[in-house]
């Protein structure tokens, strides 16, 4: 039969992600509009979200943390194109994003020494070929595939290359074992449900060692330059941000970091998207005609959970538009890369009741469509 419980909030899409529970436009502090973000109040609001992020990822001494445009993409294009050049670079793979990354490291910036370690999607590759006197450039979570790393062992605490990680859908939902990463980058539109257009970057000391001891063979744009004149750009990483952000989206960001602040840190985020996750896990367990993409157990992600149908691609679709029509999923098709199937955000700003309403309903259109 129909359903008749609709969940609360039916956006389960992988980003921009739902607004924490409880969102509200007029909670904003809005005392930045309208003014310059180099005045006082806009680089003390910009340094709150700096100071916020610092406290409640814990990152470790001397770690920076800093805003930059154009979201995650803008954040690792930034990376690649200051920090890579001087060792071999080993690149792994399992998604359209980290493959996105092979084809700027090979063919934009035609890096000579790159060993890229791939897999198809639903698989991982085995980190484990990371050599440690290499670079390396990994997706923690591959947003698109559901499929992520599921710890830190295979990285080096003896490198002597740099690890450079896109976190976006995996910070604030996973651990993070900041002292085995030296390069960090996310959007806070993922995890947090944060407005887009802004990203962020993470530095371990040895990152900024790198900075200011390569000099990148290639011309380096304005909006990428990390450093002025050898030494790192350390405005950057107190709220002088290299171009003019959105203070109405800095407000945005500070108002989740301040919600997450109030669930009890990272730890109680964390555990909210591995309860969520727990929810799909029964649905799938208890119905044979749906799949994770993730071939692994351990591998399985907590936030961009893809899943699998025993139907064509066309019903997919059709099982997609009628959730979308009831208003009780928006957004949940597999990425237009990926395999035909679903993709159901289960962040920290999904409640798992909504998760719990959601899946009678999932059951329902796959048996109006295809039984």
């Amino acid at each position: 039969m129909k359903p008749q419980l609709k969940p609360n909030c039916p956006n389960f899409s992988s980003g921009p992600c739902a607004k924490r529970p409880g969102y509200a436009l007029s909670q904003l502090n809005i005392d930045a509009l309208g003014r310059s973000h180099r005045s006082k109040i806009g680089k003390a609001q910009l340094g709150e979200a700096i100071q916020l992020t610092e406290q409640l990822l814990e990152l470790p001494e001397g770690y920076r943390v800093g805003i930059v445009p154009g979201s995650d993409t803008g954040a690792m294009e930034m990376v690649m194109w200051s920090l890579l050049g001087p060792k071999p670079l080993d690149i792994f793979s399992w998604e359209s994003f980290g493959k996105g990354w092979f084809t700027d490291v090979s063919k934009q910036l035609k890096l000579e020494q790159v060993n890229h370690y791939s897999s198809d999607y639903g698989q991982l590759p085995d980190m484990n070929q990371a050599n440690p006197d290499n670079d390396c450039i990994f997706t923690w979570n591959g947003t698109t595939s559901g499929v992520a790393v599921p710890n830190g062992d295979w990285i080096s605490s003896q490198r002597s290359g740099l690890t450079i990680c896109d976190a976006t859908s995996a910070v604030f939902a996973m651990p993070m074992p900041w002292e085995k990463l030296d390069v960090v980058t996310y959007s806070w539109q993922k995890a947090l449900g944060g407005e887009g257009a802004h990203g962020v970057i993470i530095l371990s000391p040895r990152a900024v060692a790198r900075l200011e001891s390569h000099q990148p063979s290639w011309p380096m744009p304005k909006v990428f330059r990390l450093t002025q004149g050898g030494k790192l750009i350390e405005g950057i990483f107190k709220g002088e941000t290299i171009n003019t952000p959105s203070m109405l989206c800095v407000a945005d960001y500070i108002d989740a970091l301040k919600w997450v602040q109030s669930l009890g840190g990272v730890s109680a985020s964390i555990s909210k998207s591995q309860q969520n996750l727990e929810v799909i896990k029964q649905f799938v367990a208890d119905n044979a005609w749906i799949s994770f993409l993730a071939k692994q157990p351990e591998t399985l992600s907590n936030t961009s959970v893809c899943l699998t149908l025993d139907a064509s691609a066309e019903q997919v679709k059709t099982i997609i538009g009628l959730l979308d029509q009831e208003q009780v999923a928006f957004d949940i098709g597999a990425y237009r890369d990926a395999p035909a199937g679903l993709r159901i955000w289960c962040g920290a700003t999904v409640e798992k009741e909504d998760l719990e309403r959601f899946m009678p309903w999932l059951a329902w259109a796959y048996k109006q469509v295809c039984l």
